[in-house]
Order: structure tokens, then sequence, then C-alpha cells
């Protein structure tokens, strides 16, 4: 059985997926299993499994590509790879978590499983506008404290009192938080 690593992409009983998580579990006297958090490529469903040490999987090699997000219709999301030009489009479950981050012309790379677009990754900070929130206090400090903020994108992360709608923050988009102020 192939190292699981967060990120890999595996085919198990002929589902691609994507590991999201796991952990290592050793029972005793009994064997070790390995609890699994999936994503499936095809449907977005993200399921729970355990793998024996006697299950069977197929790491699938994973190759990214620079592309950009180009615009919305519906639950379509289309990006063109910046190399080739070519129209990439997916549908609103594969990309759930990395919607809250995107916006026209935004850069990503785009993973693919056996020359098949199968998810996003995003660059690791984007800067984005505030378009609600709570005004701010007379008094208020970078150390001060926090309050909810709600990103153009519609992202809703915790800010310093000070910041204000209209400012542009940089976010960590592994971490959900604000970085810091651009303009």
């Amino acid at each position: 059985m192939p190292e699981l690593r967060t990120g890999m992409a595996i085919r198990l009983q002929g589902e691609l997926y994507i590991v999201l998580d796991f952990q290592h579990q050793h029972m005793g006297r009994g064997s070790a299993t390995t609890r699994v958090r999936l994503k499936n490529v095809a449907t977005g469903a993200v399921k729970e499994t355990t793998l024996r040490e006697s299950d069977e999987f197929e790491e699938v090699r994973l190759e990214r590509r620079p592309a950009t997000y180009s615009y919305s219709t519906g639950d379509h999301y289309h990006f063109y790879d910046t190399e080739t030009y070519e129209e990439i489009v997916f549908e609103r479950q594969q990309i759930e978590k990395e919607l809250e981050y995107l916006k026209e012309g935004t850069e990503v790379t785009i993973l693919y499983a056996d020359n098949v677009p199968v998810g996003l990754e995003l660059p690791f900070h984007v800067e984005l506008e505030v378009v609600e929130t709570d005004p701010g206090l007379r008094g208020d400090t970078a150390s001060g404290g926090s309050k909810p903020a709600k990103l153009e994108t519609g992202k809703v992360i915790q800010v310093p009192l000070f910041i204000q709608v209209g400012d542009i923050v940089r976010v960590d988009t592994r971490t959900d938080k604000y970085i810091e102020r651009v303009k």
C-alpha cells in the first residue's frame, strides 16, 4: 500500500479521490488502520472511511497547470489555461471551498489526474475588498481586538477593529486568517 499524503490523488474501488486528511490508528494486538477523509473528484462529495493494510488503492499522479478564473454561468465556473488558452469548466460542488476566495482574474493552479481536471489550488494569499463590517471606534488599534468582515466574494473573516468598508485586505487562503491591510 503506498504511503498516504494529504492532497494526493488515489483510485479506490474504481473511483478517483483526493485525500483531505488521514490519521493512522493502531489498536492493541490488531493490525494498524488508517482513518481517511476523501473527496470524490467526480461528485465533490466528502466521505470518511477506514483503510486496512490489506486494502488496495492506486496512487494517481497529479499534474499542475497555471490557469486564471474567468467567469461563471450559474453553477459552472470557467477558467482558462494560461499556457494553452484552453477553457476548463468546473461545477460548483467540485470547487465549493475555493469559491470563497475566487474573483475574476484570480490566478490558480488546476490539478489534473489522468489528463482530467480534478481540482484547484489557490494562491496562499489573496487580496479582497471588505464590503461589509461594523464601523471601528475611536482609538482602535491593530492589537485591540477583532470583528467580522464580509469580503467581496461573500467570505466572512475576523479583522482588526480599524478595518473599514472599502479597505483591501490580504487573507491567507490556507488558514482563513487576515494578514494585513493592503490599502
